[in-house]
């Protein structure tokens, strides 16, 4: 564990406040819930919880039909990093940050469909892997995941199968997500 060297007191409500700045780096925004561990030692930890990562060996299945079926990579993220992955990318992106672009994505709640006019949007931003079409996955009204086809050639365009098949799967994910 890394000290930041920040001290909080806990009000007359049990509240405690935490700190911009690692908010900030943590990705933690206004409503995200956080999971509270404690230890013998008298720690307490707060943890991002992702109702996607309940869901990671299912999702890991889903993926490697989705992939199987499209002939594509596919990776499922949950709003921070790629949480299930199959195809010839899965090594390199699982468990791998999302990129500002995809989560920007996410956010405007529609399907996102690559029309090969510029170099598209990244999913990590440190592989050779764009989003082809992605489909979010709302749950209860909140965005928390979404599922991707990938290529690695910026003038690939997504065909109908590829676009029904996130769509169906993010739709059918969204009602497993526990919230």
């Amino acid at each position: 564990m890394k000290a930041t060297g920040i001290v909080r007191r806990i009000d007359d409500l049990g509240r405690v406040v935490i700190p911009k700045e690692i908010r900030r780096t943590m990705r933690i925004r206004e409503g995200d819930p956080l999971e509270i561990y404690t230890d013998r030692d008298g720690e307490v930890i707060f943890k991002k919880y992702s109702p996607m990562g309940e869901l990671g060996t299912f999702a890991g299945e889903l993926a490697e039909a989705l992939s199987r079926t499209a002939g594509l990579s596919c990776a499922i993220c949950d709003r921070d990093a790629v949480i299930a992955a199959a195809g010839g990318a899965k090594k390199e992106i699982l468990e791998k940050a999302i990129s500002p672009d995809l989560e920007l994505l996410m956010e405007q709640r529609h399907i996102y469909e690559h029309d090969g006019s510029d170099a598209g949007v990244s999913l990590s931003g440190s592989e050779p892997y764009r989003v082809l079409v992605a489909a979010p996955i709302i749950s209860e009204g909140d965005v928390t995941g979404c599922v991707a086809f990938l290529s690695e050639d910026d003038a690939s365009r997504p065909t109908e199968v590829e676009s029904k098949l996130s769509q169906t799967a993010a739709s059918f994910l969204a009602k497993h997500v526990t919230m």
